[in-house]
């Protein structure tokens, strides 16, 4: 089974994207993009299903996208979505969304806080433990000032399963290698947390070259190792900075050396396992 394990649909007519405004930066990627869109890609590369990730801070986008989900042609196994964690009514939310078969995981938008420790705060205890209740497991999309934040929170709560989103969004196109590979080397050790192969590309920037990420990846590999690693794609984000092909064919020379069961499992099986999908 191959899974693109991070990808998202959206449409900005919906107004709860606040981030996705219409400038030169996000011009390429300011439309809607629906499951026609990603199809011929996923066909190209041989990938079976998708996890569909949130990307707006609402309710209203999760119901979205769980309606979509839900459609045949979709192929998306599981949707990660959103909620107030920190609302007095959290639990009571997240069971709501936990009775929809296809959610399996919850991502805050944590890199667009200005408190890098938010996620250690008492208002956010019901909902970590609402969360392992329902075995959700948590997407943290984080930067390098948040992953020593994210090894306290991962520590304290060993029960909450927990990924990290575009390997913590190293700063690569300014050259940043430390103390993000620290920092992800301690994260990796002290926990369970597992770490997602996306996203890098974003990050290093249009023009950016196989060897200019390799560092980055096997940073990554060496530490969380082939077993905790999972393939994305950041669809259709990926598009400010390359296509799907281009990255899927960076990651399989990243990936060569490999043995087959442990490439298997980035490509996939690890994907399956974290978000049980069958």
């Amino acid at each position: 089974m191959r899974i693109d394990a991070h990808q998202h649909y959206w449409s900005p007519a919906h107004g709860d994207y606040g981030w996705l405004v219409d400038t030169p930066a996000l011009h390429a990627i300011h439309r809607d993009f629906t499951p026609a869109d990603l199809a011929p890609l996923l066909d190209r590369a041989g990938i079976d299903g998708t996890v569909l990730v949130q990307a707006a801070p609402s309710e209203a986008e999760t119901w979205r996208l769980l309606a979509l989900a839900a459609e045949p042609a979709s192929r998306v196994r599981a949707v990660v979505g959103w909620t107030a964690l920190d609302a007095p009514d959290a639990p009571a939310r997240i069971r709501r969304l936990a009775q929809q078969p296809l959610l399996r995981g919850l991502r805050p938008m944590l890199q667009d806080l200005p408190d890098p420790e938010w996620v250690l705060g008492d208002a956010l205890l019901p909902a970590w433990a609402a969360m392992i209740e329902q075995g959700l497991v948590l997407d943290l999309l984080i930067r390098p000032h948040q992953i020593d934040a994210a090894r306290r929170l991962a520590l304290r709560h060993p029960g909450l399963a927990m990924v990290v989103d575009h390997g913590a969004k190293p700063a690569i196109a300014a050259g940043g290698f430390e103390p993000w590979a620290g920092d992800m080397a301690r994260l990796a050790a002290a926990t369970r947390v597992h770490c997602k192969l996306s996203g890098l590309a974003t990050e290093a920037g249009p023009g950016w070259r196989v060897d200019t990420l390799r560092p980055y990846v096997g940073h990554l590999l060496r530490h969380f190792g082939p077993a905790r690693m999972m393939w994305g794609s950041d669809w259709p984000v990926l598009n400010l900075a390359g296509d799907y092909r281009r990255w899927q064919v960076a990651c399989d020379e990243w990936l060569a050396e490999l043995p087959a069961p442990e490439r298997a499992g980035v490509w996939g099986t690890n994907a399956a396992r974290f978000y049980g999908i069958k």
